[in-house]
């Protein structure tokens, strides 16, 4: 095609794209067309819940091999983490234990794309991040309204779009309940709703002689911008109106060590952190009194909002209101039961389980479940060991074989469930649950058949992922530990890829050397690199600011490459084969196999065609801003 015709055929393009598909299609009617669409979907694992635990059980599954599809009730995927509620991620309160896997990903994913760090970005991170998994179909806005059994499993999913008005019928060999309420209670499968007796478990941190149903209750954050000038604010009338007589109760300080008592914060607008604007788990069922709770919340909520704003002391002065949440954020409703309940004094004890997949350090915060109208103490928390153990028999069900779950609703009392519930223990959680589920359909087996056969195997799958276990270390490959590699460089092979008990367990190496190397006597064949990168944990979390409106950019963390290059020593011309991998830097040359640029994952892994080489080295050519990068693993495979 010449360059006239080229012209002639893009200028014509964008009229073409403006007729019908179908030339012949007819003016729609009720007589030819539907009201209501009907599809059906066949796959291997359905995820109910696009949650930060239902987003990595997703991603998980589906980058070890598994077709997928992720139900979500939302416009945007990331629950109470999302622009709708933007409840701040918490997990462990220590650096050193910080959670790494897909949530670290998506943290650092969002210091690279959305550096103002502005929450409708963020859901867009989170969307990419499962988007760009070819096997994991996403459904937006479709709420799961029933479940389709055969026998004691679950044979499919029926849904609803209101958007699309589409209803689905998603069939499956393995279901995830990530919704947080444990929507697939439809199943049958055994639940809980509550709080035990301070007796069914021997908890000493609860006061109740009798079970009852309270729950913690849900919340509606506020957001401030800071503000050059001061403006009283005027809530609705159909709003609270809160006077001084409404906080005029003591305020005493735990004398118990390890014990803390919260309070509402309404004297400190800097703090911006409303987590105690609470409806009550008393009054209000979590989840058939949505309507009604997300109106009391914003009575509350613009109530004092008033009084802070417009307080005589003028601490609110300096800030006017910039956002109010949508949508109540839960804490809590519904816990299913799995082969093991995780329990307080598992928490306290640091949870030493053989089948551990995924750890908490959040303490036992268990919050007064008469929310914001009581007076006195908001809430109170228990101190916990950093990293205690989950084990993956709170997964699954005890009498739906198909049925698995993770986020809030795993088997667990009411108090653990209070260290369980924030959003990085959940990530971890989720994160597990999809590996596992991956693992249930490769083996065609249950979870229970994880639970019996596989165990070490899913342990090990994990840790490869970067998802710390407690109480163990990942296993290096056995081709990583035959290489012969500088002294200063073993810390890369030892398995411990972060800093621990203040041994750093890591190397610097800085763009201008030759890189970091491994050798062989033999030669051996690689196809594959794996690396972790320093992303900084002690940069607490990675969560999202408080005060959105800053111009403040945040930084990639500054020893971690940004870019580098895979390399094997290949023979040099003319050499013999004999010679081609003596150990002698000069018996060949280097090659590169795999580059990567603008890097922003701990975890980078690359592949490349299989090679013969007797050497394979890292070489970093940029990082996000140190002198030198840091680097905790380098695995071949």
């Amino acid at each position: 095609m010449n360059q006239s015709a080229k012209k002639f055929f893009a200028a014509l393009l964008p009229f073409l794209m403006l007729l019908p598909l179908d030339g012949n299609a007819q003016l729609r009617t009720e007589e030819n067309s539907k009201v209501v669409r009907d599809l059906e979907y066949d796959t291997e694992i359905v995820v109910c819940g696009g949650g930060l635990s239902g987003v990595c059980a997703a991603v998980s599954a589906a980058r070890h091999g598994s077709k997928v599809i992720l139900i979500q009730d939302r416009p945007m995927l990331g629950g109470n983490a999302s622009s709708e509620m933007r409840m701040g991620i918490v997990g462990v309160k220590e650096s050193q234990c910080q959670e790494a896997g897909i949530l670290e990903e998506m943290q650092c994913r969002n210091f690279f794309y959305n550096p103002l760090q502005r929450y409708t970005l963020w859901d867009d991170i989170i969307y990419s991040t499962v988007i760009e998994e070819p096997n994991i179909t996403l459904l937006l806005n479709t709420s799961v309204q029933d479940v389709v059994m055969d026998g004691e499993k679950i044979a499919a999913v029926k849904c609803w779009n209101s958007n699309n008005y589409t209803r689905y019928t998603v069939s499956g060999k393995l279901f995830l309940d990530c919704t947080g309420d444990g929507i697939l209670r439809l199943s049958g499968a055994k639940f809980r709703r509550g709080t035990e007796a301070k007796s069914d478990y021997n908890e000493s941190y609860l006061s109740n002689e009798v079970a009852n149903s309270n729950t913690m209750g849900n919340s509606i954050l506020l957001q401030l911008r800071k503000s050059p000038e001061h403006h009283p604010f005027n809530a609705p009338d159909w709003a609270y109106h809160f006077t001084a007589d409404d906080f005029d109760y003591e305020t005493p300080k735990s004398t118990i060590p390890g014990t803390k008592f919260n309070y509402k914060i309404i004297w400190r607008a800097t703090d911006n952190n409303f987590w105690w604007i609470e409806c009550s788990g008393v009054k209000f069922d979590t989840i058939f009194d949505a309507n009604e709770i997300q109106l009391e919340l914003k009575k509350i909520a613009y109530g004092i909002w008033e009084y802070m704003k417009n307080h005589p002391d003028g601490f609110a002065k300096d800030y006017d209101l910039d956002w109010i949440g949508a949508i109540p954020a839960k804490r809590e409703s519904t816990r299913y039961v799995g082969p093991y309940t995780l329990t307080q004094d598992d928490v306290t004890s640091g949870g030493h389980f053989d089948d551990v997949i995924a750890y908490g350090g959040w303490t036992l915060d268990d919050h007064n479940p008469n929310g914001f109208m009581n007076k006195g103490r908001a809430s109170v928390e228990y101190s916990v060991p950093q990293g205690f153990g989950i084990p993956y028999r709170c997964l699954y069900s005890v009498n739906v074989p198909n049925l698995m779950f993770a986020g809030r609703d795993i088997s667990c009392s009411h108090m653990a469930f209070s260290a369980t519930r924030v959003m990085a223990t959940c990530a971890l959680i989720g994160q597990a649950a999809g590996t596992a589920a991956n693992l249930v359909i490769e083996k065609n087996t249950t979870p229970a058949g994880i639970s019996e056969m596989y165990i070490d195997e899913l342990q090990r799958r994990l840790e490869d992922d970067d998802c710390m276990l407690p109480y163990r270390w990942r296993k290096v490959s056995d081709l990583t530990l035959s290489a012969k590699t500088a002294v200063e460089n073993e810390p890369m092979r030892n398995g411990i890829d972060r800093e621990w008990e203040k041994e750093d367990n890591g190397v610097y190496c800085s763009p201008e050397s030759k890189g970091l190397t491994y050798t062989w006597d033999k030669p051996v064949t690689v196809s594959a690199a794996r690396f972790i990168f320093d992303s900084d944990f002690k940069v607490r979390g990675k969560r999202m600011r408080k005060l959105e409106a800053t111009t403040e950019r945040v930084s990639m963390p500054s020893q971690m490459v940004r870019s580098y290059r895979v390399e094997v020593r290949v023979p040099a011309n003319g050499r013999k084969e004999r010679k081609l991998f003596a150990s002698d830097p000069q018996a060949g040359e280097w090659v590169s196999v795999a580059e990567v640029k603008d890097n922003f994952r701990r975890l980078s892994r690359v592949s490349f065609e299989p090679v013969v080489t007797d050497g394979v080295r890292i070489v970093v050519e940029e990082t996000w801003g140190d002198p030198q990068a840091h680097i905790f693993a380098f695995d071949v495979l």
